[in-house]
């Protein structure tokens, strides 16, 4: 079952490209991404096809019917625009123009993916139904899509499902994996304030309500949260990334206050809750125990990402039927990164993706100041997105 024209992509294949490696060039951050909106809308226009811009700041959304009577059905197909603050190290001859920006989680090869199924359609609308492309800004923890939901996406866009592909570098190339359920992590933020009665750390520490040594006690009760509060069968992590408090060259000084940064991530809301509750009983203890304060901001910034499981067979079943059965991975293991994809997913069902990028072992992970977008997979991406998005509208093979 061919669903597409799939040379098509391959004779398109240097012009994808070159947007993509342009995208690279001139990185944004998110709810900045306004040269790339414009890019997108350029080419939009070029193609001939109907958006509308400032959905969530700088978001898109392009709409393409068949010229086939109307089955009523509606498919979206999203991609993320936005970079992060990253200064690239690469060498290659796109790289960022940007310093401090980089796109280190190839979302510029998302989008060009995405204007490459708007190539293919404006071009073939021998279908029925309608097709939206959703340009999502700032995914990188910021909530566009959150941001494109609040202004109305689902309901000025009518879906009956929405389809979301990240490229992932710990794949071998042109492998994509699935899961039904979680495939990515709620994640939470913790901000945490231990707050004491500083002094000399020398003359008279004793007189001091040491925030330094409350932070450490924290640090370690607070690392034993998983493996004692949560059930080992349920994933979830709890990192501290951060702490800052005093001077270093005060070397006697002791602080009235330290900070600490760090996420929670876990697959299931009970899991999440009571992590939550551990870490805030937790907090309240040892600031009794050292007689000092500890303020916590715990923010929930994204819900897990739930695959619908309709969606997911039908991702599986248009994998097979273009790439082959040996492409496929079922099940794969869910990962405890964020997606903010997962805001869309609360208001429509749909699936999120893995394809694979990975060429080697040098193949650089995401949000490295390295990774580059795998150009070779463009046309895979392309015929995938394509796919399934006719496959949902009932169309089964170009022309027919």
């Amino acid at each position: 079952m061919d669903l597409i024209d799939s040379p098509f992509f391959e004779r398109h294949h240097a012009r994808l490209t070159d947007l993509r490696q342009t995208l690279h060039r001139y990185p944004e951050l998110g709810f900045q991404e306004h040269e790339t909106a414009r890019l997108i809308a350029e080419e939009l226009t070029r193609l001939g096809i109907p958006f509308e811009s400032g959905i969530g700041q700088t978001g898109i959304v392009a709409t393409l019917t068949g010229q086939r009577p109307d089955n009523g059905r509606r498919v979206g197909l999203r991609a993320d625009m936005d970079a992060l603050p990253i200064h690239e190290l690469s060498t290659h001859e796109h790289v960022s123009q940007r310093p401090g920006v980089m796109h280190a989680c190839g979302h510029d090869g998302h989008t060009t993916m995405l204007l490459g199924v708007a190539a293919y359609l404006a071009e073939w609308r021998d279908f029925t139904g309608t097709v939206y492309l959703v340009f999502q800004p700032a995914e990188e923890g910021l909530g566009g899509g959150l941001a494109m939901v609040e202004e109305g996406l689902f309901e000025r866009f009518p879906m009956d499902a929405i389809y979301a592909l990240h490229n992932w570098p710990t794949l071998p190339a042109g492998q994509v994996a699935i899961r039904s359920g979680a495939i990515m992590a709620a994640t939470d933020r913790l901000d945490i304030s231990v707050r004491g009665h500083g002094g000399h750390g020398g003359v008279d520490p004793h007189l001091t309500t040491d925030p330094v040594r409350m932070a450490g006690a924290l640090i370690q009760a607070l690392h034993s949260v998983v493996s004692r509060d949560i059930d080992p069968l349920s994933p979830a992590a709890l990192s501290l990334c951060g702490i800052q408090g005093g001077e270093l060259d005060g070397f006697a000084i002791i602080p009235d206050e330290v900070h600490i940064s760090g996420t929670a991530r876990t697959l299931d809301e009970a899991t999440r809750q009571r992590l939550e509750e551990a870490v805030r009983r937790t907090c309240a203890g040892v600031a009794t125990t050292y007689g000092g304060e500890i303020g916590l901001d715990y923010q929930r910034i994204f819900p897990a990402t739930l695959n619908a499981e309709s969606a997911v067979r039908h991702v599986e079943r248009v994998t097979r039927a273009i790439l082959g059965d040996a492409a496929l991975i079922s099940d794969v293991a869910p990962s405890l990164g964020g997606e903010d994809f997962a805001f869309m997913l609360e208001h429509c069902p749909g699936a999120y993706f893995f394809l694979g990028t990975a060429e080697g072992e040098a193949t650089a992970p995401l949000h490295n100041a390295r990774f580059d977008f795998n150009d070779a997979l463009i046309p895979t991406g392309c015929r995938l997105l394509t796919a399934i998005a006719l496959a949902a509208l009932g169309t089964s093979t170009p022309g027919s």
